[in-house]
């Protein structure tokens, strides 16, 4: 009796690919919603949700959680990203939309960038009331992520689309640090993703913590007398004859001065990171994107900088790309798990108190009222100890997935956001051999 090896390959691909869906699936983690915190309060949180689909800038909105229930929500623009509550109650906004007709130098319709702000009790609903915005070149890796509000008025934010932050009042730029003082620059920032500077914040009379994502480095800049600026601290500096290799990729940092450098942090230290959170002077958090993980750092005696806190899991699954992490004033800190597509609270321990699970990829979570900057933020050990904590690591960064892999996983959940988030490494590993029985049960057949 003739065996018919294509059907065979074919049956052997596809029920593997089904094995693989109903065990991960049965076996994943639970992100159902947890709404109270350890003191049994509903707390209010402020979401700036990127969205997802295609280049991820799609189904963009800013939403008010009220515990764990939607209170309101403004989807007006494609992607919003760094959120948070102004003293009158508006709500300030970074922002990306397309469809614009004002376009400057650029073809009509084009994208525009800034920021807004929304009045959530607006008579019609969550209403823009304002925004500043200016033309981009293209979507992708141009956005404006952060905004923050000055004493005295003006808003301070970033612009990654120049590499740059700027003071704005009254619609115009009023003072500007411009990376390129720092680190070697291209001809023209708007054509590459060079730096990809991503949050600023306000940590003192004039001086900014700013994060260059690209370089894995945080600058601290101060605005001087003169107009002028100066760098005055570099955490994670480049340190010599150190790697470069984490920092070059995608066309992001080059030697274009030719002195052998790039400028480039230990990725060990930090990783393509987002949102860092000054606790005030030595200790900084920061949600060390692309090692997975949150992290917190402390300058030692000698000025370096180093790991003194990690947490790398919550409720039992992984962190997945975190871009935002904010210590609260009980000493709790709030995550936002990008591409996990949930918001937890976390304790000094790492046990999950509240958490929400979000239906699109979300930027940064920010408590209500905000009280997150500034001097005299809890601290973990602040010794430099690391915590000892399941949850809590050494000094080192955690291990890494199959680089191809993990690439695939992105991949995965920016083209298709509805994906579930335990389809990660080992599932995509398995559809692909599936995927590969199947096409060669095919070729098979088709030769017989």
């Amino acid at each position: 009796m003739r065996v018919d090896r294509g059907a065979q390959l074919l049956l052997a691909g596809v029920v593997l690919f089904g094995l693989t869906i109903a065990v991960s699936a049965a076996v994943a983690p639970d992100r159902g919603h947890v709404g109270g915190t350890a003191a049994g309060e509903s707390p209010q949180t402020l979401v700036g949700s990127q969205g997802g689909g295609a280049g991820w800038h799609e189904y963009g909105s800013v939403y008010l959680l009220n515990g764990t229930d939607v209170a309101w929500r403004e989807g007006s623009a494609d992607s919003y990203f760094d959120v948070q509550r102004l003293n009158n109650g508006n709500v300030l906004a970074g922002f990306m939309h397309n469809g614009y007709e004002r376009c400057g130098p650029y073809d009509s319709p084009c994208a525009r960038t800034g920021y807004r702000i929304i009045d959530p009790d607006a008579s019609g609903g969550p209403t823009v009331v304002d925004e500043y915005s200016f033309p981009v070149r293209t979507q992708k890796n141009s956005e404006v992520h952060d905004a923050e509000p000055l004493p005295g008025g003006g808003f301070v934010m970033t612009d990654m689309d120049r590499e740059r932050i700027v003071v704005v009042r009254d619609e115009q730029v009023v003072w500007q640090w411009n990376a390129s003082s720092v680190y070697d620059a291209p001809a023209d920032p708007t054509t590459t993703d060079w730096l990809h500077v991503n949050d600023v914040d306000r940590i003192g009379d004039g001086r900014f913590l700013v994060s260059v994502r690209n370089a894995n480095q945080l600058v601290v800049v101060q605005r001087t007398a003169d107009g002028g600026s100066e760098v005055v601290e570099i955490i994670n500096a480049d340190a010599a004859g150190s790697s470069d290799a984490s920092c070059r990729g995608g066309g992001q940092l080059r030697d274009t001065d030719g002195d052998g450098d790039v400028r480039c942090g230990d990725p060990d230290v930090l990783n393509h990171q987002h949102n860092p959170q000054w606790l005030g002077a030595g200790a900084v958090l920061v949600a060390d994107s692309d090692n997975d993980r949150v992290v917190e750092l402390h300058r030692g005696d000698d000025g370096n900088w180093s790991v003194a806190w990690t947490l790398t899991e919550a409720a039992g699954l992984e962190l997945r790309w975190p871009r935002d992490a904010d210590r609260l004033p009980n000493g709790n800190t709030l995550i936002t798990d990008t591409l996990n597509k949930r918001i937890v609270e976390v304790d000094e321990n790492g046990t999950v108190v509240w958490r929400y699970a979000t239906e699109r990829i979300p930027y940064e979570a920010d408590r209500v009222p905000r009280e997150l900057r500034g001097d005299g933020l809890p601290r973990m050990n602040a010794d430099g100890d690391a915590a000892d904590t399941p949850e809590a690591g050494d000094d080192t960064a955690p291990e890494g997935g199959v680089p191809v892999l993990s690439s695939l996983v992105v991949l995965v959940r920016a083209a298709a956001p509805w994906a579930p988030v335990w389809f990660a490494e080992p599932q995509v590993a398995a559809t692909l051999v599936s995927l590969a029985l199947v096409i060669a049960g095919a070729v098979v057949s088709v030769r017989d």
